[in-house]
């Protein structure tokens, strides 16, 4: 036996109560704590910047499914399985039938959605939710270039950065800036 990372189907909104039933479930041995281990509803952290004011929310990265991390025995795996199945909410384990042993996902899988959510050791990325397009004038808000206006040469999603053109000395001069700090004219 070796523990592996299995995902259950949910009714969406559900995620949290099913997260709350099963740990309910583990406190009264009703489910094995050497058999379900950990569980997971992968979130990330997205940061909306609307009438320049940022406002922080949890998203989940996959709506509707919940990861459980489980060390499942060769004997006896169906009555936790079917214990999770029963849990209002819940409508089974991806990619098997109800009285089928359930699949893992693979490592890489379940390593991807852990470092999406910050669950894995490493920076939990943020995700601003704002839209900048090239061309767009802005005026810098915070740090050292607080009150430069300039226009919008490049922008960069995956790390949240925005090259701005602004004017110094006369000069225009590219400045790279955080999503957070500039605000649209």
């Amino acid at each position: 036996m070796s523990k592996s990372w299995y995902v259950i189907h949910t009714y969406t909104g559900y995620e949290q109560k099913i997260e709350r039933t099963l740990r309910q479930l583990l406190e009264s041995n009703d489910i094995d704590s050497n058999v379900l281990t950990s569980i997971k509803v992968p979130m990330e952290t997205v940061v909306e910047v609307k009438d320049n004011k940022a406002r922080t929310r949890n998203n989940k990265l996959i709506p509707g499914y919940m990861m459980l991390e489980m060390d499942l025995p060769e004997l006896g795996w169906k009555a936790t399985c079917n214990a999770i199945r029963r849990i209002q909410g819940v409508t089974g384990f991806v990619g098997t039938a109800p009285n089928q042993r359930p699949r893992p996902i693979s490592t890489e899988e379940a390593r991807s959605l852990l470092q999406q959510s910050g669950d894995l050791k490493g920076e939990k990325k943020v995700r601003v939710k704002q839209n900048y397009e090239v061309n767009d004038k802005v005026k810098i808000i915070e740090g050292p270039f607080a009150t430069f206006e300039g226009v919008i040469e490049e922008f960069n999603a995956e790390k949240n950065k925005l090259r701005v053109n602004v004017q110094i000395f006369g000069r225009a001069t590219p400045v790279e800036v955080d999503v957070l700090q500039v605000e649209k004219i």
